[in-house]
């Protein structure tokens, strides 16, 4: 079965077409890149597979279901802002956390704050853009989840911390669910990505593994990325 089917996948914003009739099959167990310009349609269709928002037209199912409250519950999200209280101490959102979803893994949170050196009496308002951002991943990566869907994970974080992030999410997210991630950091996610998605106006431009990109392209991700798009 298909983790992840899309049929006709429309979205309108107003007069504006943000997702053109995307059909899309994604299968368990695989680390998906998400790849587009800026106004691509990327984060709508992340939020889409999220219920954060509702197609104009077509369908989505995760593990045979319509996206509504009980795929919420295997799907774990992360946005490309920040969205944790600024007063809350991190050991308060870890325990919000366990309670909410089923699926959370408090040691392996707690792991993971242990690892990076922050400190679970910390409050947000006292940290970096940053390091909001790498307790915010840990909260997503906790869950055994179905799906993985992060939004620019990397955006708010140095060069220095990006093999870290990397790290966390291949060696912490369900290997029998699959990760889809929105990057314009490509270069740095090329080695961990097995699928790839390029998307361009609303529309699926390329879908196909990484393997058989670089042997069709003779190229590395990154160059046939900047060909397609022009970068």
């Amino acid at each position: 079965m298909n983790l992840v089917e899309c049929r006709a996948l429309t979205k309108r914003y107003s007069k504006a077409l943000a997702l053109n009739q995307v059909n899309l099959d994604l299968k368990p167990g695989k680390i998906i890149g998400l790849l587009g310009p800026n106004g691509s349609g990327k984060t709508t269709f992340i939020k889409i597979c999220a219920g954060l928002l509702t197609p104009t037209a077509g369908t989505v199912t995760i593990k045979g279901m319509q996206v509504g409250a009980a795929t919420k519950a295997i799907v774990a999200f992360l946005p490309e802002r920040t969205y944790l209280g600024k007063q809350e101490k991190v050991k308060d959102i870890v325990d919000f956390f366990e309670e909410m979803y089923e699926n959370f893994q408090k040691d392996a949170a707690y792991k993971m704050l242990e690892d990076l050196g922050i400190s679970p009496e910390q409050k947000l308002n006292a940290m970096s853009k940053g390091t909001k951002e790498k307790v915010q991943l840990i909260l997503v990566m906790s869950r055994k989840a179905d799906l993985y869907l992060l939004d620019e994970p990397m955006g708010g974080v140095d060069p220095a911390a990006r093999d870290y992030i990397l790290n966390t999410i291949i060696t912490n997210y369900n290997p029998e669910g699959s990760i889809l991630i929105s990057t314009h950091l490509i270069s740095d996610v090329e080695n961990i990505l097995d699928d790839v998605i390029m998307i361009k106006q609303g529309n699926i431009v390329c879908h196909d593994s990484v393997d058989n990109i670089r042997i069709n392209y003779e190229k590395s991700l990154d160059q046939v990325f900047r060909e397609v798009f022009r970068c």
